[in-house]
């Protein structure tokens, strides 16, 4: 239908005014359709949808007052205009239709040129008005989509600071967990670019990642191309923190159980985790931004990057913690890494204890 056309309700007991109504219109080149009762009319309402109803006063069955109370409280068509065109002329009528909400009143017989230019206006104010509640829909669609995509991004919780102080975060932590973890060498992950097959995989894979880490009450900082970055007591600390996150690790080792590469290889990855102090950032400069700073990053980052594939490295710090519920080996190779160069690293092989007699939940 041309944007220019539109579909309009007549709605009159008398047969030969809704035919010469009918004309009318087409001759605009509007769509018309014909109710003889204001039973019929909303029948018709509220099948289809139209952009204008002409409406008649004294009319059998259920008459235009009916109609037009019974428009104006239903939640779609509240907002369709009314013209009544009523051989009823006393000012009371009158009144009363506009303050019902008609948007107009014709008494007959009309003059088919103010007719005309009564539609005509009555039309234009609805395209305005659908015009608004489109513009105004979209903007709360993307206020809705700039929400999800900042709660993706940021932890609720700071993201509801931001908004609110209208400034850059940065907070201390003085003990939280970090876990790095990144595929080990593979044709297939190393291609560059990676095929859609390997982007499917990782993709999938990653998402059953968010949804443990979910579970265990961690937050995902972000995936750095195949390196996937987790945190445990931010931004809401708990003391069990450094355990959640070597939970999260050993899921991981039996998730990638079950994913293989497009080449029919098994998945290998380096987990890497250490606990200590670190300081959140979150900045918007052009675009948001939220990282974690500080040697306990970069240690748990060369933990990773020094590990052994299909193995959890873990730090002294995790080991000492931990040392009662979950079973490690400690490395005969020294590894040289910043902030921890004296101290021996060591291998989670396990836990001591089924998982249902402890939980990994604060």
């Amino acid at each position: 239908m041309p944007s220019d056309t539109f579909s309009i309700l007549v709605v009159d007991d008398v047969r030969l005014d809704r035919e010469i109504l009918r004309h009318h219109l087409e001759a605009q080149g509007h769509q018309a359709e014909l109710a003889e009762n204001g039973k019929e009319a909303m029948e018709f309402l509220e099948q289809g949808t139209f952009d204008l109803v002409l409406l008649d006063i004294v009319m059998p069955v259920m008459d235009g007052y009916q109609v037009l109370e019974r428009m104006k409280s239903h939640p779609r068509l509240r907002h369709v205009p009314v013209i009544v065109v009523s051989a009823v002329e006393e000012l009371e009528s009158v009144v009363r239709c506009i303050e019902m909400g008609a948007e107009d009143y014709l008494t007959k017989p009309f003059n088919r040129v103010l007719l005309s230019a009564r539609i005509s206006n009555c039309l234009q104010k609805k395209v305005l008005r659908d015009q608004e509640k489109f513009f105004l829909k979209n903007v709360e669609e993307g206020k809705e989509r700039s929400e999800r995509l900042i709660q993706s991004v940021i932890p609720k919780t700071f993201s509801n600071r931001f908004r609110r102080d209208k400034r850059p975060i940065v907070d201390y932590f003085t003990e939280i967990t970090i876990m790095f973890a990144n595929f080990a060498d593979s044709e297939d992950i190393s291609d560059k670019p990676a095929s859609p097959e390997t982007i499917q995989m990782m993709d999938g894979l990653f998402n059953q990642f968010d949804y443990i880490a979910l579970q265990h009450n961690l937050e995902k900082v972000k995936t750095i191309g195949d390196s996937y970055m987790v945190v445990g007591g931010i931004p809401s600390p708990f003391r069990q923190h450094t355990e959640a996150v070597v939970e999260m690790a050993l899921d991981i080792q039996e998730i990638l159980t079950r994913f293989r590469l497009p080449s029919d290889e098994p998945l290998s990855m380096r987990i890497g985790i250490h606990t200590g102090p670190v300081r959140v950032c979150i900045l918007e400069s052009g675009k948001f931004s939220y990282d974690l700073w500080g040697e306990t990053v970069i240690t748990a980052s060369a933990l990773e990057s020094q590990g052994v594939p299909d193995q959890i490295h873990v730090s002294n710090p995790v080991y000492e913690r931990l040392n009662d519920e979950f079973t490690f080996v400690e490395r005969d190779d020294r590894v040289s890494i910043s902030g921890i160069e004296d101290e021996a690293t060591y291998l989670l092989t396990g836990r001591k204890r089924s998982r249902h007699e402890g939980s990994s939940h604060p």
